[in-house]
């Protein structure tokens, strides 16, 4: 896939390279083009610890900690799993920032209560944490994807800003 994120995944490392800290992601619907995107910055590796693809639910369970009670009562692409999965990769990794990505790029598997562009974004460190329900208008899935990795490394900006 290719893309640009507006030079947001340069800025991060650069922020997180002045500053000592770590940021790790756990990824859905993204597949990993989050943690790619970060990678293609050289230097990279001087702040970023790792990312998980947790597709399925088990796996965010197993990997994240995510609570089976949360996916029941309230799904996968939901606010607290979002948060779950950000905070479940920062215990994981020992990261001061952590992203979960969770959500619907398409074509299929929408709802009328969840429609395919639906997606939340999590950012979590000790200092700051938010949660966003994108609701991208994107025409494809990479459309969904790229839009999703686009406002995950303004909220991880934000994050690193406030340290």
């Amino acid at each position: 896939m290719t893309g640009d994120v507006n030079g947001y995944n340069e800025k991060l490392v650069d922020i997180l390279k002045e500053k000592g800290l770590f940021i790790s992601s756990a990824e859905s619907c993204t597949g990993g083009l989050f943690s790619a995107f970060i990678t293609e910055v050289p230097g990279a590796s001087d702040v970023f610890c790792e990312t998980i693809v947790t597709y399925s639910n088990e796996a965010k369970m197993r990997e994240l900690g995510v609570k089976a009670e949360t996916l029941d009562s309230v799904g996968a692409v939901s606010e607290e799993t979002a948060r779950e999965m950000a905070d479940g990769i920062r215990r994981r990794t020992g990261a001061d920032i952590g992203v979960g990505i969770t959500g619907i790029a398409g074509p299929g598997g929408g709802t009328p209560e969840k429609p395919v562009g639906t997606v939340y974004i999590a950012v979590s460190s000790d200092r700051w944490s938010k949660i966003k329900l994108l609701r991208s208008r994107a025409e494809t899935r990479d459309g969904v994807r790229l839009e999703t990795c686009k406002e995950a490394f303004s909220m991880a900006l934000e994050a690193a800003e406030r340290y």
